[in-house]
Formats: C-alpha cells, structure tokens, sequence
C-alpha cells in the first residue's frame, strides 16, 4: 500500500534528498545538484523561506521511498503576476501511476488550502534554478543546470491531466561551417555606432566589486516578461555571488557598456562540470573538488548561463556582439561546443542568435499547467 508522508524529520530529509539518487543511480545522463544546496533547502535560513510557501512529500511503498515532489507557493511571483499558483518540483517516482496521483493530490490539495486555484510546474524557487520536464533528448546526458528524467515521467503526470503550458528547447551550437567573419565585422560595427565598451575585471572579485549591481539590475529588466520570473531579493543575490564564484572565469564573462559605463548586454558561460559532479553524485569530496577544478580551468564544453540585453538595445544589434563573443571562445579556447541549455521556445531574441552558428537541437523541455479551482 502506498502512503504519502510529509518531510519533517532530518531521516525524512535524508531519504528525500537521496531519492533520486537511487533512482538515478545506473543511469548515465542523471547529474545530480550539489548535494550541499539539496540539504540548505532545509534550513531555517534558506534564502527563499521569506518569499515562498514550501512543503515536501515522499511516498513510501511499505517502509522503502517510492517517490517524492516539492510543492512551492512562490508569494513574489503571484503577486508580480496577480495569479493563485503552486509550482510542483522535484518529482522523482518509480514507474507507479498511484505513487504519482497521491505525491501530486498532496500537493494539490495543499496549495488549495493555502487559496491556490492553478498548480504549474517543474519549476523551483526562481527561474535561476532547475526548471522544466525533460520530454525529448532522453539518451543525452544532461548539463548541470538541467534536470534529467526518464521517459516515463511526463506520461504519468499527463495522466493526471496536466497539459503543456510552454516549452524550452536545448541546443549544442558549433562555429559555423564558413566563417567569414561577418559575425565579427557586425560586432565591430555596433560597438562603434553606438559607442559601446566591454568592462574589464582583474578577477570574478573585482568584476561583482564593478558591475553587481548592474549586472543584477539588467537581468532583472531584461527577463521581467519571460515566464516564471520573479524579482531578485538581496539574500537570493549574495546566493548567486557564491554559485558564481565557485565555477565562473572572467574569460568566460562579457559586459558591454555604454559610453556613460551603463551595462546593456550581459552574458556569462560556464565550463561544463556535469562529469565532475556525477561521479560523486554531487558530494564535493576531495576527489570530485580536483575534476571541478579541472574543468573549470580547462574546459572543453561551456554551457550558457545568461544573456540579457537593455531592451532599447534588443533592435540594435547588440546580440550580434553576444554571438561574436560566443564564436570567439569557441576558436580561442579550444572549446567543442556550446550548450545553450534552457530557451523559450517563444522567446524569438534568443532563438535568432544561434541561426549565425552551427545549431543542433537536441533536447525539449516542457512546463505543465492544471487547474485545480473551477
């Protein structure tokens, strides 16, 4: 008999964290998260307790964890938006469609209790994170910044009458076949039109001590209208600062400034570390700290974080700097491919910039949406 019980004990935390461990555990696409950052969740400091509603269930098939989901009301996000959600995250399930209707009824029923009418999902505490349900590309091994699940997974959860809400498609980018530096004529063009400049920084230190606050605020403008969104809070800044410190390079950063040194455009990459993390199933042991740094010293994958552009510089050519820059780490540092990780589908800016490269789509992901109130 399958029973649904809600994380309270630092045991039920244990078998929660560890499920799709075990679930995962032959499977050779699954990179899990940081096995620290799983735990912080947990915690009564975890940054994201001030803006959001949290509750955690496993499923248990006699004493053995069969599954477990996350529900989120994420309180900044329904305000900005003046809706009535709860997000669902971190599904993990045996093959069990009754495992699955009771992690998800538990939610659900929680979330309309709390006032909620829509339940929507995978999505966690703010876009910045794991997102999205893996619905095509399932032999491909994933990125650390994505979730991997197997094929099953969004079959059962459309048996639940969840439907497709939006979509991110995935791609590995290569320079393009001929090269005749358009991409980078172009560039020059719009750096000197517009009297544009990149920003220098000694280190990833002195590049926040510059450009945080900018940095922070042009992200914030330019994803304000892309789905699931939510603004930046303090705490959830100085979280990304620590992340970042821990795996960025500032040859693998670009700032683009106006002749007033005002950000417009920003893009960051990060070398690839889902090897290095996999091994040790995203415990930062000594031996995973040496492959860590190892690949972020010498990368031969980079996988794109962020690119936000001032919205006044969307129609300016600025993207084209964006790719110039991406064409040029891929030449000068021996790079074999970008992985552009997570795009909307719907989000044409974006879609566009990879038309100028070698592009090979290769992994979809999918939003779901139901609705719990009529």
């Amino acid at each position: 008999m399958i029973r649904i019980k809600e994380v309270e004990t630092k045991k039920e935390q244990k078998q929660f964290i560890d499920l799709p461990l075990e679930l995962y555990k032959d499977c050779p696409y699954y990179v899990p998260p940081l096995y620290g950052d799983e735990k912080g969740m947990f915690k009564k400091s975890f940054i994201y307790n001030d803006c959001c509603d949290i509750v955690n269930y496993i499923a248990y098939d006699g004493d053995r964890p069969v599954g477990r989901i996350q529900g989120i009301i994420q309180r900044a996000y329904n305000e900005k938006n003046n809706e009535k959600r709860v997000r669902f995250t971190r599904f993990d399930s045996v093959n069990n469609k009754e495992v699955a209707a009771k992690l998800f009824g538990a939610v659900e029923s929680w979330a309309v209790e709390k006032g909620m009418d829509t339940a929507c999902g995978p999505l966690s505490f703010s876009d910045l994170e794991r997102e999205g349900m893996l619905v095509e590309g399932f032999d491909e091994m994933s990125t650390f910044e994505t979730q991997y699940n197997y094929e099953y997974i969004p079959k059962l959860v459309e048996s639940l009458g969840y439907e497709k809400e939006v979509d991110w498609t995935e791609s590995k980018i290569y320079p393009p076949a001929e090269d005749d530096g358009t991409m980078k004529k172009m560039a020059d063009f719009v750096m000197k039109r517009y009297k544009l400049h990149f920003g220098e920084a000694k280190n990833i230190d002195d590049f926040i001590d510059k450009y945080g606050d900018q940095f922070f605020g042009l992200i914030d403008k330019g994803y304000e209208n892309l789905y699931g969104t939510v603004p930046f809070t303090e705490p959830m800044k100085k979280e990304i600062i620590k992340s970042f410190k821990l795996i960025v390079d500032t040859k693998h950063v670009a700032i683009i400034l106006d002749e007033n040194d005002r950000a417009v455009c920003i893009g960051i990459c990060f070398p690839s570390i889902s090897k290095a993390v996999q091994k040790s199933q995203g415990k930062l042991t000594p031996a995973a700290l040496v492959r860590l740094l190892k690949a972020i010293k010498n990368p031969n994958i980079i996988d794109l974080g962020l690119i936000a552009v001032e919205p006044e510089y969307l129609n300016h050519g600025v993207p084209a700097v964006v790719s110039a820059e991406i064409l040029r780490m891929l030449k000068e540092d021996g790079i074999e491919y970008a992985d552009t990780n997570l795009n909307l589908e719907t989000n044409a800016s974006i879609q566009n910039m990879w038309k100028r490269f070698t592009e090979v789509k290769y992994k979809r992901y999918r939003a779901y949406v139901k609705r719990l109130v009529k």
